[in-house]
């Protein structure tokens, strides 16, 4: 904490509030927390018969974008870089998502 402090600081004052580090640390958690959530959504969403695997592999693209949107209303700074950091896991989680959807309804199909 002291190098990050006193780095390249020579005219600038750190303001280090209690309150602002864990509103960031909380918005971080509640984004993240959310989005690792995805796949049990879409698992769930399946087994109702809202959507089907083959939808959700159909309308990628549209995901992608979305993830990308959310990511970016998300995350606290307007930088790529973090958009990125909070997108991909979301992609990969869709992914895992569809995976998991198609498993199950394989599962259920076989029983029936």
């Amino acid at each position: 904490m002291n190098f990050l402090l006193t780095y390249k600081t020579e005219n600038l004052k750190p303001m280090i509030s209690v309150g602002r580090y864990i509103d960031f640390c909380l918005k971080f958690i509640v984004a993240f927390g959310a989005i690792f959530e995805l796949p049990v959504v879409t698992v769930f969403l399946t087994k109702m018969g809202i959507v089907t695997p083959e939808f959700l592999a159909k309308h990628r693209k549209y995901a992608i974008l979305i993830a990308f949107v959310i990511a970016a209303l998300l995350t606290p700074t307007p930088d790529a870089f973090n958009q990125s950091l909070m997108a991909v896991p979301m992609i990969i989680l869709y992914e895992a998502g569809i995976w998991a959807s198609k498993f199950l309804s394989r599962k259920k199909r076989a029983e029936d």
